[in-house]
């Protein structure tokens, strides 16, 4: 069995959801094309879901392998919205379906964003401070410095 992560849980009810209603409320073809591009967009939200946390899990070392993995991704949701408008389904039904995943990544985020406290207010680091050069923003954590590092000056040694 599939385990679906939480985002993925709030698009596939809410792909349920407009699926449902259109198939009730919309004609046949619009239906059916909807389905299809919901179908399509939950296949591309979980392959995204799954390459984010092998980044930024460090599995992936990012450039080439992020970019390859994207493009496949890319050319195949092509390929899939292509052979979708070859068989004759309503292309404004389709772009409903492959659209889905938006408001429900939209509407996940703001239900389980941190708690603010109004009463809290943080001090930013001096721009000084020497914490910034173990902080990674692509990994949001603080890392080891690297021991390959470029001395300040630019020379690389002799």
């Amino acid at each position: 069995m599939i385990k679906l992560q939480p985002v993925e849980r709030m698009s596939a009810t809410l792909s349920a959801g407009a699926v449902a209603a259109s198939f009730a409320f919309a004609p046949p073809r619009f239906a059916i094309a909807l389905a299809v591009g919901a179908a399509l967009e939950a296949i591309n939200l979980r392959a995204m879901l799954g390459a984010a946390n092998r980044l930024f899990g460090g599995e992936l070392a990012g450039g080439g392998a992020w970019v390859g993995g994207f493009s496949a991704r890319f050319g195949a949701m092509a390929v899939g919205v292509v052979a979708a408008l070859h068989f004759g389904l309503d292309a404004a039904g389709l772009l409903v379906g492959l659209s889905l995943a938006m408001p429900a990544v939209v509407f996940w985020a703001w239900r389980n964003r941190p708690e603010v406290l109004e009463h809290e207010v943080l001090e930013a680091l001096a721009p000084d401070d020497p914490s910034w050069d173990r902080w990674s923003v692509w990994r949001a954590k603080e890392v080891e410095p690297a021991s390959d590092e470029v001395p300040p000056n630019g020379e690389h040694g002799a």
